[in-house]
């Protein structure tokens, strides 16, 4: 069992920075994948970005592409994601998710995902 807690969110203008984190506690394996989805209002929950525990490799949305960070703390069992250059867009609400068995070709899919946060609000304003 895998508990997972997100942390961060909060109003910041367009062009502004913020950084999510999101505290895991329980088994993390190796295997193991760490992932951010958001959902805006009135739409569907997507995928952001994911770091795999174990070496360390990363997927992001072309929508974040550049602008978005996501990395680990293995002693302190925390990924972050750092959001620069944020956009009106980026307005939703954040979840991190632990995917047990971390997959190069699903990554993105949210079933994959067997653990989630309650999420955490990030709004911008323009």
């Amino acid at each position: 069992q895998v508990h997972v807690v997100e942390s961060g969110g909060g109003l910041v203008q367009a062009g502004g920075s913020l950084r999510l984190s999101c505290a895991a506690s329980g088994y993390t394996g190796n295997s193991y994948g760490m992932g951010w989805f958001r959902q805006a209002p009135g739409k569907e929950r997507e995928f952001v970005a994911v770091i795999r525990w174990s070496g360390g490799t990363t997927y992001y949305a072309d929508s974040v592409k550049g602008r978005f960070t996501i990395s680990r703390d293995n002693a302190k069992n925390t990924v972050y994601l750092q959001m620069n250059s944020l956009k009106p867009e980026d307005t939703a609400v954040y979840y991190c998710a632990a995917d047990p068995i971390f997959s190069n070709r699903h990554y993105d899919q949210e079933n994959e995902y067997k653990y989630w946060g309650q999420g955490t609000q990030v709004t911008v304003s323009s």
